[in-house]
C-alpha cells in the first residue's frame, strides 16, 4: 500500500507541478510532531522551535546558517574583559505583533519571569545566573552575571531566550506575540500552522516569503507522497525512500549534521540501574553501526559520550565499553543477576531513531542477558512520565539543543544522575574564558560520562532533507532545531 501511495504521488508530481506564483512568495513545510504549544520558552518539544524561533519570536541575539552568532533583538554589544558584563544597545523602533512597543524593560521583563522560583524555562539556570538587569534607558540593557559563561551570546539566540511581551505573555502557548517577521494566522490542531508576514516587522522589504504553513504528518509514507504532489515544498522523509526523490528532476537531497545525541535514556536511580556494572552491560550490549544501518539506513554518526562529533572539542570514545554480549552477560552476574534482568523501554512515537531503533536495541539486549519489554508511548505520555515523574527504565531519544553537556549536573533531571565531581567540571568548562580550559574540562566531562555509562550513547542524529529545486536558504547543518524562513527564497 506504503510503495503504491508514493508511486501515485510521483505520477501525480509529473503532471501537477506547484504553480510559480505560489512558489515565489510562499513554502510549505512538513512535520512529523506537532508542538503542544507554540511559546518556546515552556515547552521542552523540539517542534515548538522549529515553527516559533526567529519566525514568531526573536532574541538579542540569533544563530545564522554557518551556526555564528548574530544581532538580532541587539544590534550590537560589548563584553567586560572578566566576562561578566554584558551591555547591549537594542533595535530602535521595534514593535510586538500587537503593535505594543519593544524596548528594554521587555528584556528586563522576559529574564526575570525565566529566572522566577516558579518558572518552567528548561534553560531556567542561565537566567538565575544574572545578578542584574539594569535598564538606563529605553535602547540599553546591562546584563551583570553572577559567573563568566562563554557561550552566553550564543544561548540568547535559543528560544528559551526569545523576548515576550508582559501584556500578551499568559497566552504565548496558543497566541504567540513577538517582535518577528511572521505573525500566527491559524493553527488547525493536528493538521497545520500556518503564518504571514507581519504588518509591524521592521524589513519587510527584504522578505521574500510572504506566507509559511508547517504541515503535521507523523506518517512517512503520507508525507512523502504530500511533497511529491507538490503540498510540501521541503521536509525530512525516510533515509531509505530519498531515491524516490530523484525521479521527477523536482528536488535536491541535503545532507548535514544536527546536535541530535541519540540516547538510551537511563534511570540511574532504579534499584538495578543504579549499579554501574549494570549500566557497563548495557553499554557492552549496544552494536551502535547495526542500530545505524537497521534504524537510520546508514545516517549517523556512532558516538561514545553526550557530545555532538562535529564539535572542535568532541572526543571520540566509543571504544571505552566496546561491542562484547559475553562481557555484558558476565556484568549482569557480577551485578546480582546471572539469570537476566527484566526492563522496561518506553519509546516516543519517533519512527526511525526510536521504534525501529528500539526493536534493534532490545533485540541487541536481550542477546547480552537481558528481558527487554517494549512500550510505545506518545508524546504527552512520554514527556509526562519519562520527563518529569521519572517512571522508566530505558528510553530511547535525540537530545537536540546544542551543547547540552550541562544537562548531566541539572539536578532533577530526568536521567536521575547525581556527581558533584561532574559538577565541578561542567561548571569549570562554563566559567572558562579560556579556550583551552574550556576544551580540557568539555572533554574531561566527556570521559566522566561515558565511562559512568550514565546512558547508552548511540548515535549523533544527521540532517537529511529533500527540497523542492528553487528553494534557497534551507539550513544544511541544524544547530538550532529552527525553520529560518525570512532568510529563504525562490529562485526567480
Amino acid at each position: 500500500m506504503k510503495k503504491l501511495l508514493i508511486a501515485a504521488a510521483v505520477a501525480s508530481a509529473v503532471i501537477a507541478p506547484m504553480t510559480a506564483e505560489a512558489a515565489k512568495t510562499s513554502v510549505s513545510y512538513g512535520m512529523r510532531l506537532e508542538p503542544p504549544g507554540l511559546d518556546p520558552r515552556t515547552g521542552a518539544a523540539a517542534a515548538i522551535s522549529r515553527i516559533t524561533l526567529y519566525n514568531i519570536f526573536e532574541g538579542l541575539t540569533r544563530i545564522d546558517i554557518d551556526g555564528n552568532v548574530q544581532p538580532a533583538l541587539a544590534k550590537s554589544w560589548t563584553v567586560s574583559p572578566d566576562g561578566l558584563v554584558y551591555t547591549f544597545k537594542l533595535e530602535e523602533g521595534v514593535k510586538f505583533h500587537d503593535g505594543s512597543d519593544f524596548d528594554s524593560s521587555d528584556v528586563k521583563y522576559t529574564f526575570e519571569e525565566n529566572a522566577a522560583e516558579n518558572s518552567v524555562n528548561k534553560r531556567k539556570g542561565r537566567f538565575t545566573n544574572i545578578a542584574s538587569i539594569e535598564t538606563p534607558d529605553a535602547a540599553t540593557v546591562i546584563l551583570t552575571l553572577k559567573e563568566p559563561r562563554g557561550d552566553f551570546l550564543a544561548q540568547l539566540g535559543e528560544s528559551t531566550a526569545v523576548i515576550v511581551d508582559p501584556e500578551s505573555d499568559g497566552s504565548n502557548a496558543t497566541k504567540p506575540v513577538g517582535t518577528g517577521p511572521y505573525k500566527l494566522v491559524r493553527w488547525i490542531k493536528g493538521d497545520s500552522v500556518k503564518l504571514a508576514m507581519a504588518d509591524t516587522y521592521r524589513d519587510k522589504a527584504n522578505l521574500k516569503i510572504k506566507t509559511a504553513t508547517f504541515r503535521f504528518i507523523n506518517d512517512d509514507a503520507a508525507r512523502m507522497a504530500t511533497l511529491l504532489t507538490g503540498d510540501l515544498d521541503f521536509t525530512s522523509v525516510p533515509n531509505e525512500t530519498l531515491e524516490q526523490f530523484t525521479l521527477t528532476g523536482q528536488f535536491r537531497i541535503i545532507e548535514g549534521t544536527t546536535n541530535g545525541e541519540t540516547i538510551l535514556s537511563t534511570n540511574n536511580k532504579s534499584e538495578a540501574l543504579s549499579k554501574l556494572k549494570v549500566r557497563q552491560a548495557i553499554a557492552h550490549a549496544i552494536n551502535r553501526q547495526e542500530i545505524i544501518d537497521g534504524a537510520m539506513f546508514g545516517y549517523g554518526t556512532p558516538i561514545g559520550s553526550h557530545f555532538a562529533p562535529h564539535h572542535p572539542d568532541y572526543v571520540d570514545l566509543t571504544g571505552t565499553y566496546p561491542y562484547d554480549p559475553e562481557k555484558s552477560k558476565a556484568l549482569l552476574a557480577e551485578a546480582g543477576y546471572p539469570n537476566g534482568l527484566e526492563l522496561s523501554l518506553k519509546l516516543p512515537p519517533v519512527d526511525d531513531y526510536a521504534r525501529k531503533g528500539g526493536q534493534i536495541v532490545a533485540s541487541q539486549l536481550n542477546k547480552a542477558g537481558f528481558k527487554i519489554n517494549i512500550e510505545n508511548v506518545d508524546w504527552p505520555k512520554w514527556l509526562d512520565e519519562v520527563y518529569k515523574k521519572k517512571n522508566y527504565d530505558l528510553s530511547i531519544v535525540s537530545h537536540v539543543e546544542p551543547m547540552d553537556i550541562s544537562i548531566y549536573s541539572r539536578k532533577g533531571y530526568y536521567f536521575n544522575y547525581e556527581n558533584p565531581e561532574l559538577d565541578k567540571v561542567i561548571n569549570a568548562a562554563q566559567v572558562a574564558l579560556s579556550p583551552a580550559v574550556k576544551t580540557a574540562k568539555l572533554q574531561e566531562a566527556q570521559k566522566m560520562i561515558a565511562e559512568d555509562a550514565v546512558n547508552g550513547f548511540l548515535f549523533q542524529l544527521a540532517a537529511v532533507q529533500v527540497v523542492r529545486k528553487g528553494l534557497n536558504g534551507v539550513w544544511p547543518n541544524w544547530h538550532l532545531f529552527v525553520t529560518d524562513i525570512a532568510r529563504m527564497s525562490w529562485e526567480d
